[in-house]
């Protein structure tokens, strides 16, 4: 989950990661570019102006992309579908307002505008539902790309912590979740489309929500801040019936059943990771839980984190969480995503 600090001034426009995590994508100024998240390689880039919505469809060679509008060619309001093998436009999507980020999976392109959200079959581009929102500035959503459980999460409200889940798949409303008492200011479905965490303007409280019939918690939620922390949450500990908290979410109308409030014995502070006051891209990938092979006891669960800041820099930690939840971090690698030379691996 990434923070919305400003990032005016910082050389990076957008961040994002593919569908599965295997690679990024990040937008400047100049150009955008690809890198490998494994290895670090610079897979592709290209200089013709500035870009603020890069986005990838798996480690495929498409690209839905947005200019900067730095010129006519790279209106923030037209969407290009960019083939980076023959580095040339397959379709282009024009719009009467600039578009605030897109989201893709195997089969549907969603478009999301400052009041309104298209849907499109990926193949054709033959639209399937145009859906009028509250007006998003921002443009917040949260897409999981499962096909089975595919779901676009948007705000219903600009006075509370509202949002609306539509089934992108069937094309109907799925429910509405009522998380907050202020504002939504971001959110992430699973990409199971199980799960939805929602933070708040307020800032104080980040909520996870069964959004399908489900038997299991994510092992690890990540959520970087303003304050140059990221929050890291050990959901399957909470999880567990002897540890979990009772508690409740005021309002909430999602069928069945709804996560508690995070408890502060699963949550774990990572100071210093990102630089105070910059916008920064978090992600958990690489999730092991580790079992005794004798007596199948739990014994940890690790995982990689990935971390962009706008500043320019990509860091990965490896975290792991033992049986009492006891949290160990270390910082893997870093380097600056805006120096890498093509073909160049950065191992440490």
């Amino acid at each position: 989950m990434a923070n919305q600090s400003s990032s005016s001034s910082c050389p990076i426009l957008c961040a994002s990661f593919n569908q599965d995590h295997t690679c990024f994508a990040i937008g400047t100024r100049d150009g955008f570019r690809i890198f490998d998240t494994n290895s670090g390689r610079l897979c592709y880039q290209r200089f013709v102006g500035g870009f603020v919505i890069v986005e990838m469809l798996f480690s495929s060679s498409l690209l839905a992309i947005v200019g900067a509008g730095d010129k006519p060619s790279l209106s923030p309001r037209r969407l290009c579908l960019f083939n980076t093998t023959t580095s040339a436009a397959l379709r282009e999507l024009n719009f009467l307002t600039s578009i605030l980020a897109v989201r893709m999976n195997r089969q549907r392109l969603v478009v999301i505008l400052q009041d309104k959200a298209y849907i499109y079959e990926l193949n054709s581009l033959t639209i399937l539902e145009t859906i009028d929102t509250v007006p998003n500035i921002k443009g917040i959503c949260a897409f999981s790309t499962s096909l089975d459980a595919c779901y676009l999460a948007l705000p219903a409200s600009t006075t509370k912590g509202s949002a609306l889940l539509y089934n992108v798949m069937d094309r109907h409303l799925h429910c509405e979740i009522e998380a907050h008492r202020s504002p939504l200011v971001a959110m992430v479905l699973s990409s199971n489309g199980m799960y939805i965490a929602t933070a708040s303007e307020q800032g104080t409280i980040i909520r996870v929500h069964l959004v399908s019939d489900a038997t299991k918690l994510p092992d690890i939620l990540a959520a970087s801040s303003s304050s140059g922390s990221v929050h890291v949450f050990t959901l399957a500990h909470a999880s567990q019936p002897r540890l979990k908290r009772s508690s409740s979410i005021l309002g909430s109308i999602i069928p069945d059943a709804v996560s508690d409030v995070l408890d502060p014995a699963f949550h774990h502070v990572l100071h210093n990771v990102v630089p105070a006051g910059i916008k920064s891209y978090a992600v958990i990938r690489k999730v092991d839980n580790v079992t005794d092979s004798s007596t199948s006891e739990f014994l940890a669960c690790r995982a990689i984190m990935s971390v962009i800041t706008y500043n320019g820099q990509f860091k990965e930690y490896n975290l792991s969480v033992d049986a009492h939840n006891d949290l160990t971090w270390s910082l893997g690698r870093e380097f600056n995503l805006l120096t890498v030379t093509p073909d160049k691996a950065v191992i440490s």
